[in-house]
């Protein structure tokens, strides 16, 4: 595609010599694995994020699954989620043994609708697994309300909004324990696979410690079933380059996402992105909803503009978590959503002029 939905490249080429000095020096060091590279970059993190522990762990999906385990969900417990989300959300809940529970999502933000959580709400209900979709938080001062009042653990999946907040706290910071990816679409993103988990906890993240390095307590004493499940040095160390940059990409990304708003929602058939009072919006995608969506796609294709839809089925619909019992029309605003739904190019180094030219194609669509 002449314009990507993200450039990976481009990006890589803006902190190459950082990045590659860094690499070399891990190499030349030759410790590899849970260095002095990993220990820095959780720090770092704690200080940018304004959490007490950060743990460093192989994925994102990593990050939720060791997150519930330490939280101590375990089998038969319900944990209340999303159904419009990526499937590694709900994977999560299913490899501790937990059962999803799903809540529809709001119209506007396409986060979970604090409204519906009491609806599925059962002696059984031990955790709330809210997604910052997209990079808006979710409506986490209302969830953790509500969690309060129920005794219930928040496990946030902050894997699309790493620099977003509420207020004056960043997502990841509220519940009893932040998941983030490090996949290299995220906008902090490595060159591999890598995930964090973020906690006030020191119980959690001893716990998250000891099941990412094979439920080691101190060498050789295995304390639980544990995981491989570390994040290596080079991916640290490249992410440790990257964390400098963050506000300044995520500026660029709102900068982007106000210009596709301001040529894009005066449409009368399409529904920009909103960013609410007080919310942080950090466009780890920028997501228009139109029932003219698969004009639009095809219109931008044969531009050469790729696009993307986050997502075409929810997740009560998908054949593997069919056991749940969930059917068409149990969830309308999901499922209206994934019918409805198109991810529009949006990365730091996009430029101004590319997104006019996005919108002027979107535009042309609705003067025929």
């Amino acid at each position: 595609m002449r314009i990507p939905l993200v450039d990976l490249k481009t990006n890589y080429l803006s902190v190459q010599d950082e990045v590659e000095e860094k690499v070399g020096a891990i190499l030349t060091s030759g410790s590899y694995i849970l260095g002095e590279n990993v220990e820095a970059f959780e720090q770092e993190v704690s200080q940018y994020i304004g959490a007490r522990h950060s743990v460093a762990v192989n994925s994102g999906t990593d990050a939720l699954h060791l997150a519930l385990l330490s939280a101590g969900i375990k089998p038969g417990d319900e944990v209340i989620t999303t159904p419009f989300t990526f499937a590694a959300t709900v994977e999560a809940i299913v490899y501790v043994g937990a059962v999803p529970v799903f809540a529809d999502v709001e119209k506007e933000t396409f986060n979970l609708d604090v409204s519906r959580i009491s609806d599925s709400l059962t002696e059984k209900t031990c955790a709330i697994l809210p997604v910052h979709l997209f990079g808006h938080p979710a409506r986490i001062d209302e969830i953790m309300d509500f969690a309060i009042i129920n005794n219930l653990k928040v496990i946030e999946d902050c894997a699309q909004s790493f620099g977003a907040h509420f207020r004056s706290k960043y997502t990841g910071t509220f519940g009893d324990a932040g998941c983030f990816s490090f996949f290299p679409t995220k906008n902090l993103g490595c060159f591999g696979d890598g995930g964090l988990v973020t906690t006030n906890s020191y119980k959690i993240a001893e716990a998250l410690r000891m099941y990412r390095n094979h439920g080691i307590s101190k060498p050789y004493c295995h304390d639980v079933i544990g995981y491989n499940s570390r994040l290596d040095e080079i991916q640290a160390g490249i992410l440790r380059v990257k964390l400098k940059m963050i506000d300044s990409y995520n500026l660029l990304r709102r900068n982007l996402a106000c210009r596709y708003t301001q040529h894009l929602g005066e449409l009368p058939m399409v529904q920009v992105p909103v960013e609410l009072d007080e919310y942080g919006h950090v466009y780890n995608h920028y997501t228009i909803v139109s029932p003219s969506r698969d004009k639009i796609r095809n219109a931008l294709a044969s531009a050469g503009i790729a696009s993307a839809i986050y997502y075409p089925l929810p997740l009560h619909l998908q054949k593997t978590f069919s056991y749940l019992g969930y059917r068409e029309g149990d969830l309308p605003r999901a499922e209206n959503l994934a019918k409805s739904v198109l991810s529009l190019p949006i990365y730091p180094e996009l430029g101004i002029d590319k997104v006019d030219e996005i919108c002027a194609t979107i535009m042309a669509c609705f003067c025929k």
